[in-house]
This record gives C-alpha cells, structure tokens and sequence, in this order.
C-alpha cells in the first residue's frame, strides 16, 4: 500500500514537473534587468493625503474619468458601460455602451466623448450615447489594447496601444513578455488618419499633451518610466526620459492647469516581478501556475505630481489601501481630483490637499 502511495506521488509529481517545465505558454519573453526601486522615503515617503478620499459609486474598476462642460462626471467600467454621474456625484446611470473595455477618456473641443476602447479601438461617443470608430490600426498594424488618450489644442489625439499582442484582459502576459509591443499614435481629425509617433514601447499606457502644446508624455509602464516625445518642429518625433526608475507601476497620466502633471501610480513594484525580469524562462513556469501563485498588484493608493522637467512636487498616497487604492487615472477640476481605479466600485474625489 505505501508503495503504490509513493509510486501514485512519484507521477504526479514527474506530471506537475512536465507540465511546468514544457507546457507552451503564449508568450515570448525577453530578459531585461530593472533598476533597484528607490525605497519610499524622502519625497516618496508614506503618506495619508488619500485617506479622505470621497468616493462616488459607479460601479466595478472605473478607469478613466472624464468632466463634461456642465460638470457631470464620466467613466468607463469594466463591462462595457459607460456610466456618468451628476456634478455633485450623486445620481449614476449608464450613458452608453461600449463593445470593448472604455479606458482612456476625455472631451474634444465639439463636446464628443473620446475613448481609449482596448480592442475596439479610437472610439467617440456624441451627446446622445451613440458611437463611431476612428481608428483601429496604423500601418497595418491592428490595435489589441487603446488604452488612454489626450487631445491637442489642434484637435490632434494621440493615444497609446498598449501591445499588438495582447488585449488588456490578459494585460499580464504582455508585462511578462517583456517586449517592446506597444506604440504612441496620433489621429488627425482633419483627415481621419493615424500616423505612429512612436513605436517600441514596452507597454504604452497613459498619455497627456503638456500646456504649452510643445511635448506629449507617455507612461511606460513596463520600465517603470514616464517618456516625453517633443511635438515642435525643431524637435518632432524625438523621445527622451522625463522620469525613471519609479516606484511602482506608472498607468494614466494627465496634465493640469498650471503646467503639471498628475501621475497615477496603480500599484508599487513587485519584488518577485523585478526578480524574474532577468530571467526569462522562470517568466514563462510562473505564469503556468494559477493566478493565486504569481505576482498580483498590492493595495496602496499612490499619486505622483511632476512638474515638467520630470521633477516630484509631491505624493498623494493611502499605504493600507483602505481608502482608495489600485487608482488607474488622476483627473484635476476646480479643485478637486476625480481618481479612476481598477480595484474599487467607486470614483475618487478629493480635494487638492494644500502643499
């Protein structure tokens, strides 16, 4: 009877080791060495500026969160629907719907809701709900994950594909292939084209035109970077790092009134993930193993304000994530931020702490 116990363990055993060591898996990792995070101290020390967060119910992971001319607030959850709320937060309905997962959003000059829609692509939404598509690839090249957006004062969108790869439901395996699948685009409303403005991009997440019109920011998600790619003439085209090493994994990113910048932190860097980065055959057993056994995103709510040389004015954090945590997006209105989060059921709104 022991034997038969011990022979039964042996095979499954040798079965689990098979299965771990040669079961394909979908995607192609590359090594690549992080950085050592910086620790959470000096400007990134702890903090509980976000413990007061309001929070405005909407429904499941609102991700991005867009103001209308009237003050009404807009987000996309992770069904579909795109929910607004009234000025004060209260009364949510569904506004649309939309065929893909709304992330990225925001108002163009003419009062249509633009929307980064995943696999669906560039969306507009006009007053009524009803959408159109205007753009769903470039270069031939189809997008699987539009994931946020910014409008120019020219009417130009640029927006962000995370990967040609992967859609953002299984945005894991793209973080864990480690490859350069993402690209920065531009849609000219005018002519109804698309044009690269960047590729290469190890996961293209949030995107924000600065003040002056002269730069784009790009959040670059899988090197824990924020890129600034210059918009003027002298200078067109050409990307340079705003702000590396970061201390967690940088998601949308959007500019305010005074020539700055709100930086959403979604979660703080993963210890294990750094780890395996450099190897990628470890990479490709972890993610055979269930979800519950590999890297997950930590509970810590943590905002970043950049001024425009990349500097950190300040962190709005909430490091017991009791409050508001896993935010995906920081919009700034009169005063207040409106946060976007793929872990809450609700909008955040606060207000600006003084410095």
């Amino acid at each position: 009877m022991k034997r038969k116990i011990l022979l039964g363990l042996a095979v499954v055993f040798c079965a689990l080791a098979l299965y771990l060591l040669f079961w394909p898996v979908p995607i192609d990792p590359q090594a690549w060495t992080p950085q050592e995070p910086p620790p959470l101290a000096g400007v990134y020390a702890p903090n509980e500026l976000l413990a007061t967060v309001e929070k405005l119910n909407a429904g499941h992971n609102p991700e991005g969160v867009a103001i209308d001319a009237e003050g009404r607030i807009y987000t996309g959850l992770e069904d579909g629907r795109i929910m607004r709320l009234r000025a004060d937060g209260s009364g949510p309905e569904v506004f649309a719907r939309s065929e893909g997962r709304p992330l990225g959003m925001q108002f163009d000059a003419t009062g249509n809701l633009l929307v980064a829609g995943g696999d669906k692509g560039l969306l507009s939404f006009n007053r009524d709900g009803a959408f159109s598509v205007l753009s769903t690839e470039a270069q031939g090249l189809a997008f699987r994950c539009v994931n946020d957006l910014d409008v120019a004062a020219d009417g130009t969108i640029y927006f962000s594909d995370t990967s040609h790869k992967y859609p953002i439901s299984i945005y894991k395996q793209d973080l864990f292939e480690h490859r350069p699948n993402g690209r920065l685009l531009a849609y000219d409303a005018r002519t109804r084209e698309t044009r690269v403005v960047l590729d290469g991009l190890y996961f293209a997440n949030g995107v924000a035109v600065s003040r002056d019109q002269s730069f784009v920011l790009l959040s670059e998600t899988g090197k824990y970077r924020v890129l600034r790619v210059w918009l003027d003439k002298e200078r067109a085209g050409k990307p340079e790092v705003l702000i590396d090493n970061l201390p967690g994994f940088p998601d949308n990113i959007s500019a305010n009134e005074r020539g700055e910048f709100w930086l959403a932190l979604v979660t703080p860097r993963n210890g294990l993930l750094d780890w395996l980065l450099p190897r990628p055959f470890l990479r490709k057993i972890i993610l055979r193993l269930p979800a519950f056994m590999q890297p997950a995103p930590k509970r810590h709510g943590f905002i970043i304000e950049l001024d425009a040389n990349g500097r950190v004015t300040r962190t709005l954090q909430d490091p017991t994530g009791k409050s508001f945590a896993l935010v995906s997006s920081v919009l700034e209105h009169q005063g207040k931020l409106y946060l976007g989060s793929i872990g809450e059921e609700a909008v955040g709104r606060l207000t600006i702490p003084a410095r």
